[in-house]
């Protein structure tokens, strides 16, 4: 009779327990590609590559056929973050300040971290470098990756981790996923938002042996829109995103299997993105238009959201939709009942994802870009141009309409003036935002050569400013500058990043800031040459970096207010003073 009694209770403790875990809320993983098109997943037809366990996500779970994101980056990433329109919020460019997220914007990490969520993210961010613009002010608990629009090396790199710079182990997307895989460990018994914001396939070309040797020589089966690659380099491009879109699907398998090992795969949301067009001229569908266009192979993604059990397996939904309708969409089927700080652009999808005969409104998508927007119907695009496509019959935007369909055309132009009227005129003519130094939410702030102003002779390593240092400081009189703002009056301990020749050495340096002033010295040379060439699978169009050493230069008191923070010489040994990468200010 005991032992019957204790079987029952024994079992009354399980179903409890049972109970307990089911009613936590679900997880949810956001994993987010870089510069993957739609045509870069073996389930949308491409025949060269194969993506098993991103189409085992589609196959068991809903499959958005017409999903659009912003032609870049950042945008792209503010949309998925706040639900609004990328232009609301401040964020006009991928690089100098233009990246960053307007501080009054609310973002998913916060709504959720409000809930009870761990929350965490482990890639590149992109929404701007120092707090109040850094993923840990912005909701995120921990924090792993970089915050440029792209880094220049792939293996072992140095990135951060909340805020502290540190040494990455082995190929970039390997780690982060690493970092995701922990996570998901230590938050095994507790609700967590994991963003996982790959930089991949984005250049440059690097990608380990192991995915690449399939590629190397691989004759490919299928072209882009634009035709044929015209060169060897164009061909390898495309096999090197190829190969880093097959390493991509090693790791999603690796969340997978931690999910399953956990016993956390039916209680786990998991959503699949890109966030714009290919980076080149390969297969996409032979949609119009690649990374920064605003044509529909600019800002057509893949989108795939999982929860096994719950969505319909393999549902394949055709209404159009938006990065903007993530976070709504996630916060719905959650459950989290919260009202927004500031109203959302984008709507909840959890009727198209859930139910069979969904009521739902006509709507447009708008694609904007650097003044090109585009506006997407079900059934029609109007791009920048004033043309006008059916994209049922004319997927790839071959025959421009407008003449035979000229209620349609102003029907879709009047919704272009309004938008441009409601939404465009909140970005402002200028940027007058300064980068903040001393926040009190981090402890340290990164001032990189990336959003610097050169004076004189000193030029960048690369036209592109995202993973840039700068080079050629013949000139005494020349120098850098940052427009900033000290946010609290305090000490500082700075430290610089730099490389320089063996002449160099005596040579020092003077860092203002209002009344405030440092010199620093130059006590040893480190003149290395820059890397990544060896491992580029193709030639590559940003920066290449070098090894910058820290140096040390001491204590700073800064007063609060805004001003420009400068890095000048006052004496120089040899040919140039120094290559400079950044700055760490470090509130002390």
């Amino acid at each position: 009779m005991k032992k019957f009694v204790y079987i029952l209770l024994f079992g009354l403790l399980i179903s409890c327990q049972s109970f307990k875990e089911s009613k936590l809320p679900p997880n949810i993983i956001l994993i987010l590609t870089d510069d993957q098109g739609w045509g870069d997943l073996s389930f949308n037809g491409n025949l060269d590559l194969s993506t098993p366990n991103i189409d085992k996500l589609a196959k068991t779970g809903a499959f958005f056929e017409h999903f659009f994101v912003s032609p870049v980056c950042s945008p792209t990433r503010a949309e998925i973050l706040t639900g609004r329109h990328h232009v609301r919020s401040g964020v006009y460019s991928t690089s100098r300040g233009g990246e960053r997220l307007d501080i009054d914007e609310e973002t998913i990490a916060e709504v959720f971290k409000a809930t009870g969520y761990q929350t965490a993210a482990y890639g590149k961010w992109h929404n701007g470098m120092q707090a109040p613009f850094h993923p840990n002010s912005r909701g995120f608990d921990d924090f792993y990756g970089f915050c440029s629009g792209h880094w220049g090396n792939y293996f072992n790199p140095l990135l951060e981790h909340n805020g502290k710079l540190v040494k990455g182990r082995g190929f970039i997307i390997d780690d982060l996923t690493q970092h995701g895989i922990n996570f998901i460990r230590e938050n095994n018994n507790q609700p967590f938002f994991l963003y996982l914001p790959y930089n991949t396939p984005h250049s440059p070309m690097q990608v380990p042996d192991k995915f690449w040797r399939k590629f190397q020589d691989k004759k490919l089966s299928q072209i882009g829109s634009s035709g044929p690659p015209t060169n060897q380099n164009q061909i390898d491009h495309s096999r090197a995103a190829l190969a880093m879109c097959e390493n991509i699907d090693w790791n999603v398998g690796r969340i997978i299997n931690e999910l399953k090992k956990n016993d956390l795969l039916e209680n786990t949301i998991i959503v699949y993105l890109s966030d714009n067009g290919p980076n080149g001229n390969r297969w996409n569908g032979e949609m119009k238009g690649i990374k920064g266009s605003t044509d529909e192979g600019g800002v057509r993604s893949p989108m795939i959201i999982n929860w096994l059990g719950k969505i319909p397996e393999g549902k394949i939904i055709n209404k159009i939709a938006s990065g903007i309708d993530l976070l709504p969409t996630l916060k719905d089927l959650a459950g989290i009942m919260s009202q927004p700080k500031i109203e959302l652009d984008g709507v909840s999808l959890k009727p198209l994802i859930m139910n069979e005969k969904p009521k739902w409104k006509e709507r447009y998508i708008y694609n904007y870009w650097r003044g090109k927007l585009s506006l997407r119907s079900q059934k029609y695009r109007l791009d920048h141009k004033g043309q006008l496509f059916d994209m049922i019959e004319d997927p790839n935007q071959t025959t421009d309409i407008s003449n035979q369909k000229s209620q349609v055309l102003n029907k879709l132009f009047q919704a272009k003036e309004k938008w441009l009227k409601t939404v465009r005129v909140e970005l402002p003519e200028k940027d007058e935002r300064p980068f903040y130094i001393g926040h009190p939410s981090l402890q340290s702030t990164q001032i990189p050569a990336r959003d610097g102003n050169p004076i004189g002779e000193i030029i960048r390593s690369n036209r592109f400013p995202n993973d840039t240092y700068f080079t050629n400081w013949i000139n005494l009189e020349d120098s850098i500058t940052w427009e900033a703002e000290v946010l609290q009056d305090g000490d500082f301990e700075v430290v610089i990043y730099y490389t320089c020749a063996e002449d160099a050495v005596g040579s020092k340096f003077e860092l203002s800031f209002g009344k405030s002033k440092l010199i620093g010295k130059i006590n040893k040379y480190h003149d290395p040459e820059e890397f990544g060439k060896n491992r580029d699978r193709s030639p590559r169009i940003e920066s290449y970096t070098k090894d910058f050493i820290p140096l040390n230069i001491g204590k700073i008191r800064l007063k609060k207010g805004v001003g420009t923070l400068k890095l000048k010489g006052i004496k120089k040994t040899g040919k140039q003073l120094m290559d400079f990468r950044l700055l760490m200010l470090k509130r002390v």
